[in-house]
């Protein structure tokens, strides 16, 4: 590349930069088919271990082209590219076959998808230079627009990847946020999007030219220390960027604690009356909504697409018995979840973490659920909810391995196998969850007169009924409650 054709590159970039960054502080919040592994035992040929490795089956044709608002991409036509440094090649190449679902749920079209083995990513390029150019001709072979990366690039990994394939370089962090930007809904779903955007925007903010001169004051002639070669352009505009973004990102954290506060006074007001509380939690995409809407008729949108659920749903539920309780679905979990997103989803993660008892929700019919099931629990203990019960629900087992499912009920203790579609094992869940659930610590017997009927209510509604019996002289109950009711029930207590 000419000295001049080079500038004219990064001249274009730093537009595109500044552009980037003024959008995102303007706007408020706005598998595939396996191939054959020929490996002989865990040794591979130099030239094997070296390749660039084409993987099967990701290319994906899409009616629909969304734009994706943040950073101002058309991921029309992207070139998946991943680095194999550990673990058998099924395993990177479901690796990749999941980042070839985000993209999709991005609103791309994915032309082909490569891997590469090495020991560990090229600090330089990712892949390294040799088979950065080997990517450019596969970018030029299938008329691709953007490159996605299986991994979090780092900024300098970013630019010169792109100096070398000539088109936009995308990583797995990126598309994710892509993706939440997308799919948020509330205000406060788009505030923890908006915040965790950027935070990964700003160590990658960069510029050329006279955003990169020093700063150096701007004092005049009385100025104690001055004189020529000290006076400079003072603040550059990449310093008044990032100041603009930390600014914004503290407003962001103000406005998220004060909905955060409205939440804990629902969630105190629940913990008041003593109704237990159920999280669904899970992989993306692992059937949690449908759970929900089988349990409670909630209606909740469900969609066959990655990250479908950002906000989370709290329903009202009962038990076989008639215990009162609540279910929450919660934000769906991957592989590698980028911390920019744990840190500002951590609010409406607490819902796992307060919760009584866990649905661990797992795709039955996924080429590695068990991956799926260490994913989850890494958050889980992001949450700090290790100590809460978990039930393991594997589901959509009207489609899944028969095989696959009977291993993993004899792997998890408390697991239980479903199909949120046909309805299959729901009553044996719900029987589950009730012998699950923490039951109140005080069991009495009582005979409320009728004139009390709303003590016998909140008996109905809070506790659990044993016995009830109609008499002359009033309701007699034997059941099990909390303190506080139980201390309302004493003048009756037989």
């Amino acid at each position: 590349m000419t000295f001049s054709s080079s500038l004219s590159h990064r001249g274009q970039r730093s537009t595109e930069t500044d552009r980037r960054a003024d959008a995102l502080m303007e706007e408020d919040v706005a598998w595939g088919n396996g191939f054959s592994d020929e490996r002989d035992g865990d040794q591979l040929d130099r030239s094997e271990r070296a390749a660039l490795r084409r993987v099967a089956g990701l290319s994906t044709e899409l009616q629909d082209v969304t734009e994706v608002e943040y950073r101002q991409l058309r991921l029309e036509r992207v070139v998946l590219v991943g680095v194999w440094t550990s673990g058998t090649a099924e395993e990177a190449d479901n690796s990749l076959a999941e980042l070839a679902a985000l993209a999709e749920t991005a609103g791309a079209m994915v032309l082909d998808g490569v891997i590469q083995r090495r020991d560990k990513p090229d600090p330089a390029t990712y892949i390294g230079s040799g088979k950065a150019r080997e990517l450019r001709d596969i970018v030029l072979e299938t008329g691709a627009d953007t490159v996605v990366c299986d991994g979090e690039l780092s900024p300098g990994q970013l630019i010169q990847l792109e100096d070398v394939v000539k088109v936009k370089v995308v990583d797995r962090t990126a598309l994710i946020l892509d993706i939440f930007a997308q799919h948020a809904k509330s205000r406060e779903g788009k505030a923890q999007v908006s915040l965790a955007q950027m935070q990964y925007m700003l160590p990658r903010l960069r510029g050329w030219g006279q955003s990169l001169s020093r700063q150096m004051g701007g004092g005049g002639s009385g100025s104690s220390g001055g004189g020529m070669a000290t006076r400079g352009p003072g603040e550059t505009k990449i310093e008044t960027d990032r100041r603009r973004i930390r600014e914004k990102m503290a407003k962001m954290r103000r406005e998220i604690a004060e909905m955060k506060t409205s939440r804990d006074v629902k969630r105190q007001e629940r913990r008041r009356y003593q109704v237990p509380s159920v999280a669904i939690a899970g992989y993306t995409n692992a059937g949690k909504s449908s759970l929900l809407n089988r349990l409670t008729g909630a209606g909740v949108l469900v969609e066959n697409a990655l990250f479908a659920t950002l906000d989370p749903t709290v329903r009202r539920a009962e038990t076989p018995s008639g215990r009162i309780y609540t279910l929450a679905d919660t934000v769906g979990f991957v592989r590698h979840l980028p911390h920019h997103l744990v840190e500002a989803f951590r609010s409406t993660m607490e819902e796992v973490g307060d919760s009584d008892l866990i649905l661990h929700v797992v795709d039955g019919s996924h080429p590695a659920p068990e991956e799926q099931l260490a994913a989850v629990r890494e958050v889980i203990r992001d949450v700090g909810a290790t100590d809460v019960p978990e039930i393991v629900v594997v589901n959509k087992a009207d489609i899944a391995d028969p095989l696959v499912v009977q291993r993993l009920l004899r792997a998890e203790r408390h697991a239980i196998a479903v199909s949120t579609h046909t309805g299959a094992g729901i009553d044996e869940l719900l029987d589950l969850i009730d012998r699950e659930l923490p039951r109140p610590a005080v069991e009495l017997a009582a005979l409320v007169p009728y004139t009390d009927g709303g003590l016998v209510s909140r008996v109905h509604a809070e506790g659990e009924v044993l016995e009830e019996e109609h008499t002359a002289e009033g309701t007699r109950l034997r059941a099990r409650v909390h303190e506080e009711l139980a201390a309302a029930l004493r003048p009756h207590t037989v």
